[in-house]
């Protein structure tokens, strides 16, 4: 099988080129509809449950990302063999064979373009056009949900920015199902699945692909500004980024007003909630008109949310409606990963910013950067980072697998660089990117991790069984609205963590925080044995994976400490790998 790898590698120039060629031809084709927003809305309710907020709910056959079944095809730049599964080996192998039937399928299947595009700006903003097979008439939808997400075509400049194709075939054969993914030229095939999120993430990952060209980053990240007034009495001005995978609160927290007082001053103002492309002078391309939430909302928690999740222009997959047309957004019934869309304009005006792009750092009073992770244990609540750590942990991307993704892995860490999974390409790569904007902007940019689990769980294993020994202390989203209210004003006072290297609090106006103190649920030997098995994960994640990144980082004390390298020694970054070594 390498031998066929091996070929499509040589022969990738020609593959690409026949995929292009092919989908640029595809838009005047006679079996190809161009409807407007109003026919799309049309059409989507007829298949659609109409709710009591006059939104639409669908439901799905598959209901979560193919992430096992996607597949990056192209130069080795973009095409890495050594990470793919066996089941992935079996896709591009066979791809060249796919491509052709897909091809002819094309030709005679009913499809629908939908134009859009991503961005407003002068510099970057793709042009993307997705053809939909409507073969599945209750497909439409997902033509009309991009509809909402996305900018209309006339916001497009003639920037040379790239054009981005997606071909979406949802009734493709199940044991077929894969997503092929062409970053060098703009192109993603989606074969078997009718879940929205490959449409919204496919074409984002080859904008991000296409942003590291340019020499921007892209990153999975809600944006935006913040007002506050400190201690002094100055009211300040902050751009906010906060990274998170799945389930960690990203959106809500980008999305939430962290009780600042208006009557000061105080305010935020919403720009983004997912992906951003940044650029080395703090400044960042937005990239959609509309946002993509996890539908686990309620009205107490995530007002602003919920106020724009129940207008009419709303569009929900899986989401629990009963006969009357009354919609449960916390009934995980039919999923633990009920999703949905509204327009950016739908949420309360007093809140979100004029613009989808962040302004330079020239313009504020500095940045602000927080990582959200989801872990019960021993990760403190909040953690002041160096530059060297926040580095560190953007190349660790670090949660915990929750119920709703793997049942039988709950607890067990999980790792994606950047809390990125559409990273197209060398990771490290972007890891030093982001080490060396954080090293120019050292003196403007603050960076925190925020640990919006808890602390004290104690989990117990018996197989595939997992079992809650002492159930975690949650951290309430008040709590780290109020930590993320001090980060602002400044109030918080900090102090040294003995077991990271990092600071951590010990006062935040709001927020008792000897309810987190592990001695209250751990005994100091427990405390040591959770801190180092999460050290030693660190640290044989980073040396096996991310050599290269360590070995262009500043390793102090601090840093070692924070990511194990203190127990397993410095020395082991300059050490030749055992792969090298063969």
């Amino acid at each position: 099988m390498l031998g066929v790898i091996k070929a499509i590698w040589d022969d990738a120039g020609s593959l690409l080129e026949h995929v292009l060629e092919h989908v640029k031809q595809l838009r005047h084709q006679p079996n190809v509809a161009h409807l407007s927003h109003e026919e799309l809305r049309m059409l989507a309710e007829q298949h659609g449950v109409k709710t009591v907020y006059g939104n639409l709910v669908f439901s799905t056959n598959v209901r979560n990302r193919s992430a096992a079944l996607t597949v990056y095809i192209g130069s080795p730049k973009v095409m890495d063999y050594d990470d793919l599964t066996e089941k992935q080996k079996e896709i591009v192998r066979k791809a060249p064979e796919t491509i052709e039937r897909v091809h002819r399928y094309l030709m005679r299947a009913p499809l629908v373009c939908v134009e859009k595009v991503m961005g407003d700006n002068d510099e970057f903003t793709p042009k993307c056009t997705m053809y939909l097979s409507v073969q599945r008439k209750d497909c439409i939808r997902l033509a009309y949900m991009l509809d909402i997400l996305l900018f209309d075509k006339d916001k497009w400049r003639d920037n040379g920015s790239p054009e981005l194709y997606l071909i979406y075939v949802p009734e493709w054969q199940e044991k077929d199902r894969q997503i092929l993914v062409f970053p060098e030229i703009g192109v993603t095939y989606v074969l078997g699945s009718d879940y929205f999120g490959e449409a919204k993430k496919g074409f984002l990952r080859m904008a991000m692909w296409f942003a590291k060209q340019r020499g921007m980053l892209g990153l999975h990240a809600g944006a935006k500004l913040v007002k506050a007034r400190g201690r002094g009495g100055k009211l300040r001005r902050y751009s906010m980024l906060l990274f998170g995978l799945s389930a960690t609160g990203k959106t809500t927290h980008t999305c939430h007003n962290h009780g600042l007082n208006p009557e000061l001053g105080e305010g935020i103002e919403i720009v983004q909630d997912d992906v951003v492309f940044l650029r080395m002078d703090g400044s960042a391309l937005g990239t959609e008109n509309g946002f993509f939430l996890k539908t686990d909302i309620d009205p107490i928690n995530q007002p602003l949310i919920w106020e724009a999740a129940t207008k009419k222009n709303a569009v929900f997959e899986n989401v629990m409606v009963d006969y009357k047309g009354a919609v449960d957004f916390l009934d995980d019934t039919l999923t633990g990963n009920g999703r949905g869309v509204f327009p950016r304009s739908d949420l309360d005006p007093a809140y979100i910013s004029p613009s989808v792009n962040l302004p330079p750092l020239s313009e504020l009073d500095g940045m602000i950067i927080i990582f959200i992770t989801r872990r019960n244990t021993v990760v403190p609540i909040i953690s002041k980072l160096t530059v060297e750590q926040a580095a560190a942990f953007f190349m660790l991307g670090e949660s915990i697998e929750t119920a709703a993704g793997d049942p039988t892995r709950v607890g067990e860490s999980v790792r994606v660089v950047g809390t990125n999974p559409f990273i197209v390409g060398d990771p490290a790569e972007e890891g030093i990117w982001f080490y060396n904007f954080l090293k120019a902007n050292k003196d403007r940019v603050q960076c925190y991790l925020l640990n919006t689990g808890g602390v004290g769980e104690i989990v117990v294993k018996n197989g595939y069984k997992v079992f809650v020994k002492q159930k975690v202390t949650r951290v309430e989203i008040r709590e780290t609205a109020a930590i993320i209210r001090g980060i602002v004003r400044g109030t918080i006072e900090w102090t040294d963590e003995p077991y990271f290297g990092t600071q951590v609090p010990k006062y935040v106006e709001d927020v008792d925080v000897s309810r987190f103190d592990l001695k209250r649920y751990y005994t100091e030997e427990q405390i040591e044995q959770y801190v180092r098995q999460l050290k030693l994960e660190r640290a044989h994640y980073l040396l096996d994976r991310h050599r290269r990144f360590l070995q262009a980082l500043k390793l102090d004390e601090r840093v070692a400490k924070f990511i194990g390298l203190d127990l397993v020694g410095v020395e082991a970054v300059k050490a030749t790998p055992l792969a090298a070594a063969r």
